[in-house]
């Protein structure tokens, strides 16, 4: 069933995101738990992803009924294990200096890309980092930072 809404003003923002593809994950989230959901401006930073920020992001919106819920959902811990069928045991990465499970691969060097996206000639140059976005730490990629089986 379709999430319909006559007033756009009866939704919530409960989170803003700069990039869609978080924004997706946190709406699949929701939406795997029973509770709709709706993605504001994403279509805008579809096209133009430079402009997220000057919008204020992607914005996750829920029924304000919802909203309590919706937040409890959202805050939950990153689990440190995880059952993957046929594999095992999934161990998520950890940062090295706070021992964070709040991080993220880094497969592009961001900032020569915008500024030479910016200039006109992109430039997609690669690199194979991690970060954490707790302490902000990055370090270089190496196998056991990749998640190992248990």
């Amino acid at each position: 069933m379709p999430f319909e809404m006559n007033e756009p003003s009866q939704l919530l923002t409960i989170r803003r995101f700069r990039d869609l593809p978080e924004a997706l994950l946190a709406k699949g989230s929701l939406e795997s738990a029973g509770i709709e959901c709706l993605l504001g401006d994403d279509n805008v930073v579809r096209l133009d992803w430079f402009i997220s920020n000057l919008i204020g992001g992607v914005k996750l919106q829920v029924k304000p009924e919802d909203a309590a819920v919706a937040t409890e959902i959202l805050d939950q811990p990153i689990p440190e294990e995880f059952d993957v069928e046929g594999s095992g045991a999934y161990r998520q990465p950890r940062c090295p200096h706070c021992q964070s499970l709040d991080v993220s691969f880094e497969e592009l060097d961001k900032p020569v890309a915008y500024v030479s996206a910016y200039i006109g000639v992109p430039l997609p140059v690669h690199r194979r980092d991690w970060k954490c976005h707790s302490c902000g730490r990055e370090w270089e990629n190496t196998n056991d930072q990749e998640g190992s089986s248990a």
